[in-house]
C-alpha cells in the first residue's frame, strides 16, 4: 500500500503544482487524467493529503468553506527529485500505469504473486530453527531473483 500511496502523493503534488484543489476536485482530476482508469477514494486520497501536510510538502487553507490544498517550496522539492526518476511526461505515466493495473494481466500477476507469498511464508515457517533450510531458502531466492534480472534485461 505504502508504494501505492508514495505514487498517488507524486500525482497529488502535480495536480497541486498546478493550482491549489479541495480533495473531492483532486480525486475527479486523479480520474480524469487517467481516462476513467483508476477511480480515486476517499480513503486513498484524504490519507494521502494527510501524510502531505505531515511531511510539510503541502499547506491546507482552512479559512474557505472547502479545504483547499496547495503545494509549498518543500512540496515543489520533492517533485524535481522524483522528476529524475520518470522519463517523460508525468501524466502519460499515470494513466499507463492506472489502465495496467485494471488488465487481465496484472490481475493474473497479483494472484501468482499472492500464491508466491503465502508458499514463502509456509517455507519461511518451516526453516524456524533449520539453518540449513534457512540457507537453502536465501540461495532459492538469489537464484529467483537472477532470473528475473536476466529476464528484465531485453
Amino acid at each position: 500500500m505504502r508504494g501505492r500511496r508514495g505514487f498517488i502523493q507524486i500525482a497529488i503534488l502535480h495536480l497541486l503544482k498546478e493550482e491549489p484543489m479541495h480533495g473531492y476536485q483532486i480525486m475527479k482530476e486523479l480520474e480524469e487524467r487517467s481516462n476513467g482508469a483508476y477511480s480515486a477514494s476517499a480513503g486513498t486520497v484524504y490519507p494521502a493529503l494527510q501524510e502531505l501536510l505531515e511531511r510539510n510538502l503541502i499547506e491546507l487553507d482552512t479559512e474557505t468553506d472547502k479545504k483547499v490544498y496547495s503545494i509549498n517550496d518543500n512540496g515543489e522539492k520533492r517533485l524535481e527529485e522524483k522528476s529524475k526518476f520518470i522519463e517523460g511526461d508525468f501524466w502519460i505515466e499515470w494513466k499507463e500505469r492506472m489502465t495496467w493495473r485494471n488488465s487481465e494481466e496484472s490481475m493474473q500477476l497479483r494472484a501468482a504473486m499472492n500464491r508466491w507469498e503465502q508458499e514463502f511464508r509456509k517455507a519461511m515457517k518451516q526453516t524456524r530453527g533449520n539453518p540449513k533450510g534457512v540457507l537453502e531458502l536465501i540461495a532459492f531466492i538469489d537464484e529467483i531473483t537472477e532470473r528475473l534480472k536476466k529476464k528484465n534485461v531485453k
